[in-house]
């Protein structure tokens, strides 16, 4: 039994006229999605396109350019395999499950279309439910929204749920920080206009099928899409986040955070996707970051946030870095106090399709830089798959010194494990693993099955390796 959910787009709604889209249940009328404007790039902010709906069973899918005959096609990731048709100007395809992906036409990967066939939604709240605050479209006061959702409902209690039903939503102080034990609902076919923040709170989600909309607060430097700051037991799950002025989703000296089902747009500075800084038992699962910075980085202390960080999964994942790194790791740390752990970090099952950094300090799709006095250990990359990239390197892991936000080097990396990696791509840059000296070291990296060009890499020159003296225990196996 095949199921089909789509939503209208609210009036003000940013769209795109290159691709019209249609979606059907097998032997049952199409239906149109409407598509977004999604802007990338960063060197040189281009207008993309994304759409999505949710699916259950096997669903058609038919994607029209409007810009005329397609010579050519590509569905990635690659590694989905999703056969598909070309009818003159049309790409038809049939899903099987969901999945996040990028059609491309006629080798454009910049005005290309981002589709995100969502998995149903598991118990959404309903808008009428007795303990929801419905919100309609509006310009909201932040205050009147935190007045409300402490003010009982008729059945007594505070609401548990503040809920953006569909249409355009302004916060009008641009920012609503989120009380403990609430849940913020962005329904399908709602646009916020803001950021949500959490501080120094616990037992929070915050979910739908909505779209958090941050592309007009050019003006607003340090707005982040979700802020988790001080604060435990928080998830975040399912929502749509476009072009926020700093990080997608940043994460300061709090534990126990759940993001799944997230996608991300960014095109500008520091614009990271997901960060993380001395925090703990973090889980990523099934997003789709597309960044003008790293994807996911994972740090030490910084600013406010002090102390250690472990226990970080990453996995089921896409990852699209048009600036700097997909995985970046060690960067910040507590220097004065002899640095910050860093453990127990894994990533699995995650495609990379793209990597384009113009600095050679900041190469590698998969990086570890450890700076600050830190030390980085227990780290495993499996089931990676990393599709042709424009500009940098496969893997760097360097202890180092950069002078621009480390006063002194990291101390030390050990014990990192990359297990079925592929990488189909020039390779022309030498993957580097460097210790700093005799007493920053890197020591026991170990490559099983790394696949390059589909040639099992065996020893560090066939793989186009560069290790230096201060690095040890380095193998290449079967």
């Amino acid at each position: 039994m095949s199921y089909l959910k789509i939503w209208d787009a609210p009036a003000g709604a940013v769209g795109r006229e290159d691709f019209e889209v249609s979606v059907r249940i097998p032997g049952e009328k199409w239906e149109p999605l409407f598509v977004y404007e999604a802007k990338v790039d960063m060197h040189n902010v281009r207008q993309a396109s994304m759409s999505f709906f949710d699916m259950g069973g096997p669903v058609e899918v038919r994607v029209v350019s409007r810009k005329g005959t397609i010579h050519q096609a590509v569905i990635r990731p690659l590694s989905k395999r999703i056969p598909f048709e070309v009818e003159d100007t049309a790409v038809i395809f049939r899903l099987k499950e969901p999945c996040k992906l990028s059609i491309e036409v006629n080798g454009d990967r910049f005005s290309n279309l981002h589709l995100f066939a969502n998995a149903p939604e598991d118990n959404p709240p309903l808008p009428d439910g007795p303990n929801v605050l419905f919100l309609k479209p509006a310009i909201h006061r932040v205050e009147d929204i935190h007045r409300l959702a402490n003010h009982p409902l008729p059945g007594g209690a505070a609401p548990e749920v503040i809920y953006f039903g569909p249409g355009m939503h302004y916060l009008e102080e641009t920012i609503l920080r989120i009380p403990s034990g609430k849940t913020v609902y962005i329904a399908g076919g709602a646009i916020v206009v803001g950021s949500l923040v959490c501080d120094h709170v616990q037992d929070v989600a915050i979910r739908g099928r909505g779209v958090l909309y941050l592309s007009d607060f050019h003006r607003f430097s340090a707005f982040r899409g979700v802020r988790i700051m001080f604060s435990h037991h928080i998830s975040v799950e399912g929502i749509v986040l476009l072009d926020p002025p700093h990080y997608s989703i940043y994460i300061g000296k709090s534990e126990h955070i759940r993001i799944r089902d997230f996608k991300s747009f960014s095109t500008r500075g520091w614009c990271d996707g997901i960060d993380m800084m001395s925090s703990s038992h973090i889980e990523i699962e099934d997003v789709f970051l597309r960044t003008s910075d790293d994807c996911i980085a994972v740090y030490g202390s910084r600013w406010d946030y002090k102390g250690d960080s472990r226990c970080v999964s990453v996995k089921d994942s896409v990852l699209w870095a048009d600036v700097a790194h997909a995985m970046n790791i060690g960067g910040h740390g507590d220097y004065r106090r002899g640095g910050d752990l860093i453990e127990d970090i894994q990533f699995s099952n995650i495609d990379i399709l793209e990597h384009h950094e113009p600095q050679p300090g900041y190469w590698g799709a998969m990086n570890i830089n450890v700076g600050d006095n830190n030390t980085v250990r227990n780290v495993t990359y499996d089931n990676i798959r990393v599709e042709d990239f424009e500009l940098g390197q496969l893997v760097d892991i360097r202890i180092v010194w950069n002078e621009k936000y480390n006063p002194v080097a990291g101390k030390r990396i050990e014990n990192i494990h990359f297990r079925n990696v592929s990488y189909n791509g020039k390779n022309e840059h030498k993957n580097r693993i460097y210790g700093f000296d005799r007493e920053r070291t890197v020591d026991g990296v170990t490559f099983t099955n790394l696949r390059i060009n589909g040639e099992l890499i065996l020893d560090a020159e066939q793989g186009h390796f560069d290790i230096n003296e201060h690095a040890y225990g380095i193998q290449f196996q079967k």
